[in-house]
């Protein structure tokens, strides 16, 4: 399966990678809907770089291992789930400049729910929706934060 989010925001494309670096970042794209502990934050965007979370999902908690598996300074980085809910998830991060005041940031997510055709058909469009909510939340605050520098 495949899901693509793209958002204008007008700020250079180093003002908005400068955002995804800092520190707090991941914190601050977590939607106040979604109840999540992080239990290992990331340190860096680098490959290798680790986060564990915990979300919970309905009365159940959900542990998700994601690792950074590409890293392009100023450009893109790359995670995937190592452990999680999804059979498959590589999630792209992709920030293409358009002027000297503007760029492109794209979420590209490849990803596959457990149970092949079962998941897909009684899953997919339950992810699919959640997806779509998350990244209009994480897109808009990159917007607010990125924007008003």
């Amino acid at each position: 399966m495949h899901f693509v989010k793209e958002s204008v925001i007008r700020a250079s494309a180093k003002t908005v990678f400068a955002f995804h670096e800092a520190p707090d970042a991941f914190e601050r794209l977590q939607p106040p809907w979604q109840t999540t502990e992080i239990v290992q934050p990331p340190t860096s965007l680098a490959v290798g770089t680790r986060v564990i979370l915990k979300i919970k999902v309905g009365p159940l908690w959900q542990t998700i291992v994601a690792e950074h598996v590409a890293y392009e300074p100023g450009k893109m980085f790359a995670d995937r789930i190592a452990k999680g809910p999804f059979k498959k998830w590589l999630h792209k991060h992709i920030i293409t400049p358009r002027g000297e005041n503007e760029c492109l940031l794209t979420d590209d997510i490849e990803y596959e729910l457990p149970l092949g055709a079962v998941g897909r058909t009684f899953g997919g469009w339950f992810a699919r929706r959640n997806l779509e909510r998350l990244f209009e939340f994480r897109h808009g605050v990159t917007r607010k934060a990125c924007e008003a520098r």
